[in-house]
């Protein structure tokens, strides 16, 4: 180790956290989480001799080391997940063993779904969340999770099992619950895990007190133990040895405001994408990252209106539709799958929106490459027309834009896929 690790390494704190081992030239290589970072990061520098042959040769590479301090352990696993999938950091593809990578599988459309874990994503309409990297970890989240919002974790016979006295499932089968009202449990579940946990606990707080004042006690008293159970997850999973985000922390946000020359780092941005097939089931996306960290419960979805092979138009009347809820956030950034034409059409819709200012917008200009190698070039506008920037794959912005775009872009094809399926069906 050099001395400036050493220094840093002395500053780590005794909290969760996300840590990113960086090689010398500042690329990260390594994404990780820790129950205590402290004692965590540390360990990659002790007993050299314990070490297995991999893992030496990342400590070999390692230049630097930084870290993002989180709330909660659960916090960090999800920001983990989060962060390689930005990253794509070389080393977490080398040492990860695919065995461990899983997603949390729920198939809301079944009338009593259940809920599992899987290393393969089918094609079907079910929900996955993730992907996570390490299953013993997400396992025991949901073990917890389940005394908070219980669910069934085998395909439902209506038998009473040992699960339903121990009151892990919602007892449908002995008439404790109706589908309907676990359905509502299943939503809870998924906002918690997809990162919507502060809204979520607002909505529980004013849920619990309408029941209340309905008389509805019974109800009232479920809320407040799911109510109560989230406030108290703390510090309850704990991350094996082997294995909400400060923004002041993410590089990629503070790069983007010097870029961009914005008044702060972007807190909220929304990235949007259109697909269709031939002007056929045109349909856009909506996705948000919220301080650089996908937001899911707040993504959209668009039908276009204006069938039509022109994505130019249609992200024009999808930002006109946008704007019109007020009761949506405003973005402090938006991202457009196009160039400079798009961003053209979109410029005058978005002058004296927030607060009477204009809400900035770029272009992501992949020129008809959609792959995951395309280069990072944005189209910014300027006072006298547009300033095209290209961006170095490795740097934070580009891997920061990147992921949106692919995320708006995967979202929108969901949803073009679905409606053309529909379509088929209907014939």
């Amino acid at each position: 180790m050099h001395d400036a690790l050493k220094k840093k390494l002395k500053t780590l704190p005794a909290a969760p956290g996300v840590y990113f081992h960086k090689n010398k030239a500042g690329e990260i290589i390594y994404v990780g989480k820790a129950a205590v970072l402290k004692n965590r990061v540390r360990q990659y520098f002790q007993n050299p001799k314990d070490r297995d042959p991999k893992t030496a040769a990342l400590v070999e590479e390692i230049y630097m080391t930084d870290w993002i301090v989180v709330d909660t352990e659960m916090d960090a696993l999800f920001l983990e997940s989060e962060m390689i999938k930005r990253y794509m950091p070389k080393w977490n593809i080398l040492l990860r063993d695919d065995k461990n990578v899983s997603f949390i599988r729920i198939d809301l459309k079944s009338e009593i779904p259940y809920v599992s874990t899987t290393r393969n994503p089918l094609g079907d309409d079910a929900r996955y969340i993730g992907p996570f990297y390490a299953k013993n970890t997400i396992v025991s989240a949901l073990r917890i999770l389940r005394k908070i919002f219980p669910y069934y974790d085998k395909p439902y016979t209506g038998k009473k099992t040992l699960d339903t006295d121990l009151g892990l499932t919602p007892g449908i089968e002995i008439g404790k619950m109706t589908p309907k009202d676990y359905h509502k449990i299943l939503n809870s579940l998924i906002r918690y895990l997809e990162g919507d946990r502060q809204k979520l606990l607002k909505d529980l707080e004013k849920e619990m007190k309408e029941e209340a004042n309905k008389g509805n006690y019974e109800r009232a008293a479920e809320l407040r133990n799911e109510l109560f159970g989230l406030k108290g997850l703390k510090k309850k999973i704990v991350f094996s040895d082997k294995e909400f985000l400060d923004i002041s922390s993410d590089q990629a946000l503070h790069d983007l405001q010097h870029l961009l020359h914005l008044p702060s780092p972007p807190r909220r941005i929304e990235g949007y994408d259109i697909s269709h097939q031939s002007g056929q089931d045109v349909v856009a996306s909506m996705v948000v990252f919220t301080n650089g960290v996908s937001d899911r419960s707040e993504y959209r979805k668009f039908r276009l209106k204006n069938q039509q092979n022109n994505d130019t138009a249609s992200l024009k009347e999808v930002i006109s539709r946008r704007l019109k809820h007020s009761t949506w956030e405003y973005p402090d950034l938006i991202i457009l799958d196009g160039g400079q034409a798009q961003v053209s059409a979109i410029l005058p819709l978005l002058e004296h929106v927030k607060n009477g200012a204009t809400i900035p917008v770029i272009g992501r200009d992949k020129s008809g490459n959609h792959t995951k190698s395309a280069i990072v070039k944005i189209v910014v506008p300027v006072v006298k027309g547009f300033r095209v920037v290209e961006l170095s794959r490795d740097s934070h912005i580009s891997r920061l834009i990147a992921r949106i775009d692919e995320e708006a872009h995967r979202f929108a094809i969901t949803y073009h896929t679905l409606l053309k399926r529909k379509r088929q069906l209907d014939r």
